[in-house]
């Protein structure tokens, strides 16, 4: 990229922290993208939305920021809107197609409306009989926050004693908890990079975690998850996948980036959505780096991809007023 091209970014925010349970993956994400930035000779700073106000933001006069927050108060749409209203361009998606993806329910009443697969799952409240939803999936199930992400509040119910504490603890975090069938089978992950019909999908990863376990630790801080990048699954298969990640991408309006999960069903071979994260992580472990790697990108080459993306997506109504 040329430097003039470079100039043109101006003076770039790295939105990092933030309030969410996963502030502490969101600080390491936010550090990486703001060291790849600078090396590209970016006029990059890092920003904490948890420690400092949205006054102070638009004190602080960006040209554009890129959003490497996670969870509620930077995924969630919250942020994309005050962006909006400050007319500071922004990378990922924008309010409405955030708000979707943060809510693991609503993306699979959309997902379902296009046809897509995900697996089937149950609304849960205080009110809910939660036996006979569990009757109703089967076991094993899942329960978990709908809200949020990196594994925060999941559990795995085997029988029907153990789904009153699962319920107990996801509602910790939400107060409407998801019951989901349990997918049996080798669990996948697909970047998406793009806006509308230029959205294209990067190499499949396979996540092999020890024990089947991809909890909040493997994630994050051990070396004993293996991933496989392309993943071992025939071209026909990976080609479908790819495509499916693609469509649900589109489905909710995302752009800039996104990473879609997926279950490949053990005993057919049939993928099942699990749910898509509009700002993914971008730590030393995390996969939107991974697949990059993949498809002949450096860390610093997405990043910088992801940054030239970054726009306000409303719109602005000039009405002229009446005589």
């Amino acid at each position: 990229m040329s430097e003039n091209k470079i100039k043109q970014m101006g003076k770039v925010g790295v939105l990092l922290g933030g309030r969410s349970a996963e502030r502490e993956i969101s600080l390491m994400s936010g550090s990486g993208v703001l060291a790849a930035l600078k090396s590209w000779g970016v006029d990059a700073h890092a920003f904490d939305t948890g420690e400092r106000s949205l006054a102070e933001l638009a004190a602080e006069k960006f040209d554009r920021v890129f959003i490497s927050l996670h969870g509620r108060y930077g995924e969630d749409g919250s942020l994309q809107g005050a962006l909006e209203q400050l007319g500071i361009p922004y990378t990922g998606s924008g309010v409405m197609a955030s708000a979707i993806a943060m809510d693991k329910i609503f993306t699979k009443k959309i997902w379902q409306h296009h046809d897509l697969p995900t697996p089937n799952y149950a609304a849960l409240t205080s009110d809910s009989d939660l036996q006979k939803v569990a009757d109703e999936l089967g076991f094993p199930l899942i329960v978990k926050p709908p809200h949020e992400g990196s594994t925060i509040g999941i559990s795995k119910v085997n029988s029907a004693s153990e789904i009153n504490e699962a319920y107990a603890l996801a509602a910790q975090f939400d107060d409407e908890v998801l019951a989901e069938e349990f997918i049996q089978g080798r669990e996948l992950t697909v970047a998406v990079l793009g806006v509308g019909a230029q959205a294209y999908a990067l190499p499949v990863i396979e996540i092999v975690a020890p024990e089947g376990n991809y909890d909040y630790q493997n994630k994050y801080f051990t070396d004993d998850t293996k991933y496989l990048c392309p993943a071992p699954i025939d071209a026909g298969l990976t080609a479908h996948i790819q495509k499916i990640c693609v469509d649900a991408y589109r489905a909710i309006n995302c752009e800039g980036w996104a990473r879609a999960d997926v279950l490949l069903r053990a005993s057919d071979n049939q993928p099942f959505l699990i749910e898509i994260n509009t700002s993914p992580g971008m730590t030393t472990h995390s996969l939107v780096p991974m697949a990059a790697r993949a498809a002949g990108m450096s860390y610093e080459d997405v990043c910088m991809e992801i940054l030239q993306t970054a726009r306000l997506k409303i719109k602005s109504e000039v009405k002229k007023g009446s005589d």
